[in-house]
């Protein structure tokens, strides 16, 4: 497929196009990502991160409406790096038998696995804390909170660290943050198809496009307020799959300071 390039304008007036077509067939059956595949393919462009001649990059994101899928946003290790939380205190101090322990793994393998955001704790007692007088993002830990199906593992805890709060607590700092997300949340183009399927075939209808500007640390906050932002441990005593930020899908433009409606 030879590259193509846009300006703004023009890729608007393409969506536009697009839009005016109805419904699409999905360009990769059995495909999760077959929304965004099928855009592409209609726009001439390989991959999301559009050609757009221009001092700021730009990405298109396309998705269907309704899903509240998480998406991984980035990768990053809480401080202080030196500690190494997520090895040296999340898997040694917290973590649980890995359900592979003796099978696939060795059997003392270990897991600290979860998905944890600021509305409620985990089955496990952890929870995002938003810390906005000392700017961080902390992990907090709250033994009574955890679940009784995890009785025992929490009497393994007791012995091997105690009950009480983490210490010292994991965090991200908000400007660290702020940085981290800017180089990562790139001006958006972003496009919710409505889905169907008739006879077995599934179309796609690109009803709503927004173009999306400038990330926003309070947006980003915000989101994780409300419950739609979350911290993703992914570590095993092999291996640490790395620390995420994951977002429900259909909250991206909470995320950036300028929204501007092109077709809904």
């Amino acid at each position: 497929m030879e590259q193509v390039t846009f300006t703004k304008d023009d890729l608007i007036r393409k969506l536009r196009d697009i839009k005016s077509m109805g419904w699409i067939a999905n360009a990769r059956p059995g495909n999760a990502g077959g929304v965004g595949n099928t855009l592409e393919n209609l726009l001439g462009i390989k991959e999301n991160n559009l050609p757009i001649p221009n001092q700021a990059e730009w990405e298109l994101k396309a998705q269907r409406i309704g899903t509240s899928s998480l998406i991984t946003l980035f990768h990053m290790e809480p401080s202080p790096q030196a500690l190494r939380f997520v090895t040296q205190v999340g898997l040694l101090k917290y973590g649980w038998e890995h359900a592979e322990a003796g099978k696939k793994y060795p059997s003392n393998e270990l897991s600290f696995r979860q998905t944890i955001n600021a509305s409620k704790q985990s089955d496990r007692g952890f929870i995002v804390v938003i810390n906005k007088e000392d700017r961080k993002i902390q992990i907090s830990f709250d033994a009574n909170s955890v679940h009784s199906n995890h009785r025992i593992w929490l009497e393994s805890v007791e012995k091997r660290v105690g009950l009480g709060e983490l210490n010292p607590q994991p965090y991200w700092g908000f400007d660290d943050l702020f940085h981290k997300a800017g180089t990562k949340l790139l001006n958006t183009f972003y496009v919710q198809a409505e889905v169907k399927k008739e006879n077995g075939i599934e179309y796609f209808y690109y009803s709503h496009i927004q173009k999306l500007t400038e990330f926003s640390l309070n947006g980003f906050l915000d989101a994780f307020d409300a419950g739609y932002l979350y911290v993703d441990f992914d570590a095993r005593s092999g291996h640490n799959h790395g620390t995420k930020f994951r977002l429900r899908q259909d909250n991206r433009p909470m995320l950036y300071k300028n929204i501007e409606i092109i077709e809904e």
